[in-house]
């Protein structure tokens, strides 16, 4: 293997963060190189996603499902749950418009999120008010419902700024460690609180409802906290930086540009993008929502051991995400993103052998728990850094904005019509739901085979590669 190879397929040593930044320090906006403010930046992130995770883990998933079900949801309006993220992900162009046009990130950000986070108090006051009188459960389902579409209404203007003020902070080498490293911390979050909480729920004495109360109080504190944490990170001005991590700032600010449409048309990479993203949340989100749904009413299983279950994937996740962020930083997020994709792919086929026999229940659905926790890891890690990679270095929010927005409508479409398949016999119900679902994710993966990557190596190389890496000492051995 010649040194070459090896230095693209395999680097003998990559630096840590401390050495990168000690060595490409970045330029913070008043033009001053802080070493100590970047490296504080990412350490104060990585526990702002851990707070807002224990947030997350209370206010959505399978918690938040049980509950509604709880209070005599139907189906349809489980599906609407599911669908409302990816639907309120189509205003996110007019967050990147707004959070364009400010001079802080953090700023913004703190007054967005801080709002949405403390709406669920709102959902407290509904819960005391069925406890005192139950024949309003209806009406607390509508009231939940309207709180999570305010929630993710806020979001959808907060995201852009966040993830651009990210791709700001974080070096472009080091993308994929760090959120594998930050998602890893996310992860164990989520490993170690779900089963908690849901213990707490199923087993409260009150019942499943106020135990649900009792959750959502300490979350909404979780929330606020992982917000103070962000008082610690390098704030960014986006009238001066341009958000590539690389890039310094302009000596003197320039007006904010709307978003880029045109620009956007003619950029066939990013298209191509848009095609594989939104084809894929299409796919993913036929029967994403529906598992723990179909493991909570149709299997009838208790919360806890749902929540048992997530924890798994959760684990799994949590061990993976430094070897992707590893490989993701060496090979590139394309090839993973395809390698991977096609295990993520065939899961809901899984879903079909699955069922309550003893074997199933014990060794079955762990397993498919852990399978899916553990290639999830790669596709979430990949899919967020590959669109930093492609976007522009100036005023990336907009790219980000309207590759969410298409991802969530696609995304909402297929999550209304899944819901709409899972309950029609005619469609085999949850069976025909998955299978359908499982080959539209194969067919979502074909435009990443024409989308092109910065610093990332074509599938020959890899393959290459590989076979020099397994077959080449096989054959010195031999010889």
């Amino acid at each position: 293997m010649t040194q070459s190879k090896l230095t693209i397929a395999f680097p003998l040593r990559k630096p840590l963060f401390s050495e990168y930044l000690s060595e490409n320090s970045l330029v913070l906006p008043n033009g001053k190189r802080s070493k100590p403010a970047i490296r504080n930046s990412l350490h104060a992130s990585t526990l702002d996603g851990v707070f807002a995770t224990f947030f997350s883990c209370a206010t959505g998933g399978v918690l938040l499902s049980n509950f509604l079900l709880d209070l005599g949801a139907s189906n349809v309006e489980i599906g609407f749950l599911a669908a409302i993220p990816m639907l309120m992900n189509f205003l996110q162009p007019v967050g990147a418009y707004l959070g364009d046009r400010t001079t802080s990130r953090h700023w913004y950000t703190l007054s967005i999120f801080s709002i949405s986070r403390l709406l669920w108090l709102f959902l407290l006051l509904g819960i005391g008010w069925f406890l005192v009188d139950p024949r309003q459960a209806h009406n607390l389902i509508l009231g939940t419902l309207a709180v999570v579409a305010l929630t993710h209404i806020l979001g959808a203007f907060g995201s852009p700024s966040w993830v651009s003020w990210m791709a700001a902070l974080v070096p472009d080498r080091l993308r994929g460690r760090y959120f594998g490293l930050r998602n890893s911390a996310a992860n164990l979050t989520n490993l170690l609180a779900m089963p908690i909480l849901g213990v707490i729920v199923s087993q409260w004495n009150g019942g499943t409802i106020e135990g649900y109360g009792i959750i959502l109080c300490v979350a909404i504190a979780a929330g606020i906290i992982s917000l103070c944490f962000q008082f610690l990170m390098a704030d960014v001005n986006p009238q001066i930086w341009g958000s590539d991590s690389g890039s310094l700032p302009n000596p003197e600010p320039t007006p904010p540009r709307a978003i880029a449409l045109p620009s956007f048309l003619k950029d066939k990479n990013f298209r191509m993008f848009l095609l594989y993203f939104g084809g894929w949340m299409f796919a993913v989100n036929l029967s994403a929502p529906f598992f723990n749904l179909y493991l909570l009413k149709d299997l009838d299983i208790d919360v806890s051991w749902v929540t048992l279950y997530n924890s798994l994937a959760a684990g799994a996740n949590l061990l993976m995400l430094p070897i992707w962020g590893k490989l993701a930083d060496r090979l590139g997020n394309r090839p993973l993103l395809l390698f991977v994709g096609i295990l993520v792919a065939i899961t809901p086929l899984l879903w079909l052998a699955t069922g309550t026999h003893g074997v199933l229940l014990w060794v079955g659905l762990p397993l498919l728990h852990l399978i899916t926790g553990a290639t999830w890891a790669a596709v979430d890690l990949c899919g967020s850094n590959i669109q930093m990679e492609i976007a522009p270095a100036r005023q990336p929010s907009s790219y980000f904005a309207i590759a969410a927005a298409v991802s969530g409508l696609a995304g909402a479409l297929g999550t209304t019509l899944g819901g709409f398949i899972a309950t029609q016999s005619a469609f085999g119900g949850f069976v025909g739901l998955f299978a359908l679902s499982a080959l539209l994710r194969l067919l979502a993966l074909l435009p990443l085979l024409f989308l092109q990557e910065p610093r990332s190596q074509s599938l020959r190389q890899i393959l290459d590669n590989l076979a020099n890496f397994w077959f080449k000492p096989r054959l010195n051995s031999h010889s």
